[in-house]
C-alpha cells in the first residue's frame, strides 16, 4: 500500500486506499505497510481513519514508513496515536554511492544517521507504552552496499533498541535496484544471516524489487538462505518495474510444499481490486492470475490448455 501507491500516476485516495488494505486483510496478509504519514496529509488521515474507526483486525499489524529526521519521526508517532500494535519502519541508504554522491558522507556519518533515528524512536515507543511498538530497520541500498558495514550499522542498531527473542525486531534487506542475479543477493542474505549480533531476537525480512525481472526468484532463494519475511506488493506494482509480485511468489511457495499461509483462491476478486485501486491493468497473461480468453488462432501447440 506504501511502496506501490508512491509509484501509482494517480495515488490512491482514502476510499480506494481502505478497499485496497480490506482486500490485503481478506487474502490472510498480518503485517501490512500502509501509509507514510510524515509525507502528506493523506496519508497521515488514513493512519488515522484506520486507528480511530477501529478498522484492523486484532491479528493484524499496521507498519508506517519514515526517513530519519526527528520532525518526521515525531510526526510518524502522532499518526499512530492509540494503535494497540505497530511497526515503525525507519531506513537510510548505506551504499557507498548514495554516500559519496546523495549526501556528501563518510560511513561513520551515515550509520549516525541510523542510531539516531533509532534512539528517537526507542524513546517515543517508551514514552506511549500503551502500543505494542515493533522496531523495523532497513539499510536502503544494501545490496550495493559492502556487507561488512551494512553488518556494522544493522548490529549497531539493533543494539540501540535491545530486542529479545519475545520482543523482536525486524532487519529488512533490500535490494532498492535490483543489480545482480537472483543467486547473488541470497549469497548476500545468507551471509548477514550467519552473522548478524542477536539473530535470535530478529526477524530477518527481505525486499526485493524488480529491474532485472527476477525479484520473485530472489525472493524465494532469499527465504531458502536464511530470511523470515518478505516484503512486496499484489502483481508486483512499485516504482521502475515493481516490487516482487506476493501474488506470483506465494503461489510458488504453496506449490512447493512451503506453506505462504496467504489465500487466493478468489483470485478474480483480488484482481478486480487491485485494477481499481490501483488503475492499473493486471497482464492477461500474468501468472497464476491469467484472463481465459478463446484464442485469435488455431492452437498451435501441445501446452496451449496446459
Amino acid at each position: 500500500m506504501r511502496d506501490g501507491n508512491q509509484a501509482l500516476i494517480d495515488p490512491m485516495n482514502a476510499a480506494r486506499k481502505l478497499r485496497f488494505f480490506e482486500q490485503l486483510v481478506a487474502v490472510g496478509l498480518k503485517e501490512i505497510e500502509v501509509a507514510f504519514p510524515s509525507a502528506s496529509d493523506t496519508d497521515f488521515n488514513f493512519v488515522r481513519k484506520l486507528i480511530e474507526e477501529r478498522r484492523i483486525p486484532a491479528d493484524v499489524t499496521i507498519e508506517v514508513l519514515t526517513q530519519s529526521r526527528p520532525d518526521l519521526i515525531a510526526r510518524t508517532f502522532e499518526s499512530l496515536r492509540g494503535a494497540p500494535r505497530a511497526i515503525v519502519h525507519l531506513y537510510n541508504p548505506i551504499a557507498p554511492q548514495w554516500r559519496r554522491i546523495v549526501f556528501g558522507m563518510s560511513r561513520a556519518e551515515i550509520k549516525e544517521i541510523a542510531l539516531a533515528g533509532t534512539r528517537q524512536i526507542r524513546a517515543l515507543a517508551d514514552a506511549h507504552p500503551e502500543t505494542t511498538w515493533i522496531y523495523q530497520y532497513s539499510p536502503e541500498t544494501f545490496s550495493l552496499a559492502e556487507l561488512d558495514f551494512a553488518l556494522e550499522v544493522c548490529d549497531a542498531v539493533s543494539a540501540i533498541w535491545r530486542p529479545t527473542p519475545a520482543r523482536k525486531m525486524i532487519i529488512n534487506l533490500p535490494s532498492t535496484v535490483e543489480c545482480t542475479s537472483a543467486n547473488v543477493y541470497a549469497d548476500q542474505i545468507e551471509w548477514m544471516h550467519r552473522r548478524l549480533a542477536r539473530r535470535d531476537s530478529i526477524v530477518l525480512s527481505v525486499h526485493p524489487h524488480n529491474d532485472r525481472g527476477t525479484a520473485v526468484a530472489s525472493a524465494e532463494l532469499a527465504v531458502l538462505a536464511g530470511a523470515d519475511r518478505v516484503e512486496g506488493c499484489l502483481f508486483g506494482n512499485g516504482e521502475r518495474t515493481g516490487n516482487v509480485d506476493l501474488v506470483t511468489l506465494a503461489l510458488n511457495l504453496d506449490r512447493q510444499g512451503i506453506p505462504s499461509g496467504l489465500n487466493f483462491t478468489d483470485m478474480a476478486a483480488v484482481r478486480d481490486c487491485v485494477e481499481a485501486c490501483n488503475q492499473l491493468p493486471v497482464d492477461v497473461f500474468h501468472p497464476y492470475a491469467f484472463t481465459p480468453a478463446a484464442p485469435a488462432t488455431p492452437p498451435a501447440g501441445a501446452a496451449i490448455h496446459g
